[in-house]
């Protein structure tokens, strides 16, 4: 039996950096990952897919080449080159956590771990042998999400032609058709990269818009941008007479008033993931879930079992890998016994990777309008945005959402080039509580994107300039 300070079960985002910050600070840590260091996100999720965002980019912006003097012959499109790139990547970055394992002492122990009384974890390894494992400060369950399917209305995934998002990662070529089930940030991804290698692209979202969670306008500019680049969206859609045959699946699928009988060749689910709860022992140690299916946490992320802690996406909330490794950080501190800064669930940046990207921070409009809150606007179009024109990335705007009275930022949304990068701003803006009048004090340089941002702030004061 091994003795240990900290054991993690789970080597993804929230594991790795929990595990590391332990070591950081002195205390002797494991991780039990039965599949190479870096969980979803690394292996299956945000790096690989922005891998092949990138290469959807390039091939989009090849498109305009001759705009700025550059004359190129025939190019063809092959996804299978872009896939193999981005299998590099992510095997590269699951190296680099193992390198940063090494340096900071945090032993890898490979196999399935599940929990076996007080503080104890027994560890199947691929030989079927068992080991038990102690660990004094506590356990911490970091086991992620899996994908799922749709069973209830025909959509079992098959790793053929009902695909997840993990198995649309190793596909060799792209397919002439798809379906994209879910219009969520996985599902808009997947839309992008698979029409800019030319498959013809649906996206079938049971919602009134894409990226439901996001703000309207926001929702409205992407639906605007995706029918520019011909991919088709059908939304309020009911799915009907799935049929999966041997090298096509087809399904009726009612958009409002319309009923369209489609066949394609794959169909992407992107309709959400479950947490892997089923394996770890949860219920025989005396872990509560929650009616969803989540693991039950506190304020400390304890569990209802004296000793096991819970973060990441098995404890629920937004399941972002960003959200999963500031769980980890703060509950490192916590267990060497220091009284770090709770996470603040309010400021957590919502990222999508897609063309024209789409990021937020705080409230939507109308999350505002529901609160009964005194609000103001400010927007501005990257179209009258210098740094924009001269990239050619037009599309998109930033709008602030500030309170009347004080000018506190509520919430900020953009849709546009980089914002991923530009929402940050606004992150630390509201993490430090600053008002639009800060925003404006701070000056942003000419000719840059964030001018952008700048401007909204202005716009909320009735004060912009160049629109």
């Amino acid at each position: 039996m091994s003795q240990f300070d900290v054991i993690l079960l789970g080597g993804g985002p929230a594991g790795y950096v929990c595990a590391i910050r332990c070591a950081q600070l002195g205390l002797k840590t494991a991780v039990i990952e039965r599949e190479a260091l870096g969980g979803t996100c690394v292996l299956w999720g945000c790096i690989p897919a922005k891998s092949l965002l990138e290469s959807a980019g390039l091939a989009n912006r090849l498109k305009h080449a001759a705009e700025h003097g550059i004359t190129l012959g025939a190019v063809s499109l092959d996804f299978g080159p872009a896939m193999k790139r981005s299998r590099g990547i992510s095997t590269q970055n699951s190296k680099g956590v193992e390198f940063l394992f090494k340096k900071n002492k945090v032993t890898h122990i490979k196999g399935t771990g599940r929990l076996s009384g007080k503080n104890a974890v027994i560890v199947t390894g691929a030989d079927g042998k068992e080991q038990t494992h102690e660990a004094s400060k506590g356990v911490v369950i970091s086991t992620g999400s899996r994908v799922k399917g749709l069973p209830q209305v025909g959509l079992e995934l098959d790793k053929k032609l009902v695909l997840s998002s993990d198995e649309v990662l190793v596909l060799e070529k792209a397919p002439k058709s798809m379906i994209v089930v879910g219009a969520g940030a996985v599902g808009c991804e997947f839309a992008d990269v698979f029409n800019a290698f030319g498959t013809e692209v649906t996206i079938v979202e049971v919602a009134s818009s894409l990226l439901p969670i996001e703000d309207a306008d926001a929702s409205a500019e992407l639906l605007k941008a995706f029918k520019k680049r011909g991919i088709t969206s059908l939304l309020n859609a009911r799915i009907t007479n799935v049929k999966v045959g041997a090298d096509s699946v087809s399904m009726t699928v009612e958009s409002g008033s319309e009923k369209k009988d489609l066949t394609v060749e794959r169909v992407l689910v992107a309709a959400g993931r479950a947490p892997n709860v089923d394996t770890a022992g949860l219920k025989e140690a005396g872990v509560a879930l929650t009616d969803r299916g989540y693991v039950k946490i506190n304020e400390r992320f304890e569990t209802s079992a004296k000793g096991i802690y819970a973060i990441g996406d098995v404890a629920g909330g937004p399941m972002l890998a960003h959200k999963g490794s500031r769980e980890g950080h703060v509950l490192a501190e916590q267990l060497a016994g220091q009284h770090p800064h709770p996470v603040n669930y309010d400021n957590i940046p919502s990222c999508t990777y897609c063309h024209p990207e789409v990021a937020s921070i705080g409230l939507t409009e109308k999350q505002c309008k529901d609160k009964g809150l005194d609000y103001k606007i400010g927007k501005f179009p990257f179209s009258a945005n210098g740094r924009a024109r001269t990239a050619g990335e037009t599309d998109g705007f930033v709008k602030i959402i500030r309170g009347a009275k004080y000018g506190e930022i509520l919430g900020a949304h953009i849709v546009g080039h980089h914002a991923t990068e530009l929402i940050h701003e606004l992150v630390v803006a509201r993490e430090n509580e600053y008002t639009v009048e800060e925003i404006d004090l701070a000056i942003h340089a000419h000719p840059t994107l964030s001018e952008a941002v700048a401007e909204a702030a202005l716009d909320s004061m009735g004060k912009m300039i160049h629109a």
